[in-house]
């Protein structure tokens, strides 16, 4: 398994939600499937920028019923997401061998430009994942689309962002270790930190959480699930709202932070913000990133440091507010510097908090 190849997310309007992250995330709209390519049931836009790839699909008929139940249901969100692979039906038969539940088996697409191998493997509810090799292809994305049928021109700030560094799923209580072993078993993965009861909470909610990863680290799937509390955590908001396991959020590298933030900030993206206190408990504890803990806290982005062998790295990061309209799927923006390896552990508390403070102001607390 060699790294994230893409998303696809089903949305109510599939051009609509392709100019936002045009505008609001500053991807390129590259490729496009539709009647005008001879598919007459949906339509998606293929977007990227740098190594970040992203496609939206939309239905055009009341009988495409894939894409309606699951909106109807999830509202927009991830359907699928994309490893690439070396050799998509070894890895196909291995995860199905050891456990994987089957969605679509190893087939082959082609057109003019060439081949794409893909398979598709069950994972959290309606969430698929697919195997996908396209060595062989040298078109625009893979067969069925073609160039973008709309001149569309927008001006959007450079915001830097380079490739998916995580992909995080909220799931169901009881489920979380479900899914961290079928990773594990199905994949060849491991755990790479488990967060138990009290690791994250507030006076009101918490939260368990799993990271598994590829052996190699360059895949990374951190797993949610609500814990008791004295009132409704951020997992049991999203749960309700997207009515089911999905998800969460996915976080995106850059290598400049506090020029991405910026960048997407000009670029209308909305993002949480820190507690107050937060950065003057940074100043106090004496440790700062390269970056000055003003640039930090003009942009409200969090640090964590992390003890490495042979010195010290850090994790830079900040998340957005919900991008739709149900409080379920948001960005993280992500920098590690010197190594960092971890998921923000120390931001734990001031993130949850966050996220808490925007929930309340919803009603769903």
């Amino acid at each position: 398994m060699k790294k994230y190849d893409y998303v696809e997310f089903y949305v109510g309007s599939a051009k609509m939600v392709a100019y936002w992250y045009a505008k609001a995330l500053g991807l390129d709209i590259k490729a496009y499937k539709g009647p005008e390519t001879g598919c007459r049931d949906r339509t998606s836009y293929y977007l990227a920028k740098n190594d970040l790839k992203i496609v939206v699909t939309s239905p055009l008929q009341p009988d495409t019923y894939d894409i309606q139940t699951f909106l109807q249901k999830h509202g927009d969100g991830v359907k699928r997401w994309a490893y690439n692979v070396k050799d998509v039906e070894r890895a196909f038969t291995h995860a199905v061998s050891h456990g994987a539940i089957p969605v679509v088996r190893p087939f082959q697409t082609r057109d003019d430009h060439g081949v794409v191998h893909m398979a598709t493997i069950k994972i959290y509810d309606d969430t698929e994942i697919i195997y996908f090799n396209d060595e062989q292809y040298n078109g625009l994305f893979q067969p069925g689309f073609d160039q973008p049928v709309q001149n569309i021109q927008l001006y959007a700030e450079d915001s830097g962002l380079l490739s998916i560094d995580h992909i995080v799923g909220n799931v169901r209580t009881n489920e979380m270790n479900h899914w961290a072993q079928y990773f594990n078993q199905t994949m060849d993965f491991e755990t790479f930190v488990d967060f138990g009861p009290g690791d994250i909470s507030t006076k009101y909610s918490a939260l368990l959480s799993k990271v598994v990863r590829s052996k190699d680290n360059v895949i990374k799937n951190p797993i949610n699930e609500p814990y008791k509390g004295l009132r409704k955590s951020q997992i049991e908001e999203y749960i309700e709202h997207y009515h089911g396991s999905g998800v969460q959020h996915i976080a995106i590298a850059t290598d400049d932070i506090v020029t991405s933030i910026k960048a997407l900030r000009k670029n209308g993206v909305e993002f949480l913000e820190a507690p107050k206190t937060y950065y003057e408990n940074m100043r106090k504890s004496g440790r700062s990133p390269d970056e000055t803990i003003e640039a930090i806290e003009e942009q409200g982005v969090l640090c964590d440091f992390e003890d490495i062998t042979g010195g010290e790295g850090y994790l830079l990061q900040l998340f957005t507010k919900p991008i739709g309209d149900r409080p379920t799927f948001f960005f993280e923006i992500i920098q590690r510097v010197g190594g960092a390896q971890g998921f923000g552990q120390g931001n734990f508390q001031a993130l949850f908090e966050s996220i808490e403070q925007d929930q309340a102001k919803r009603g769903n607390l």
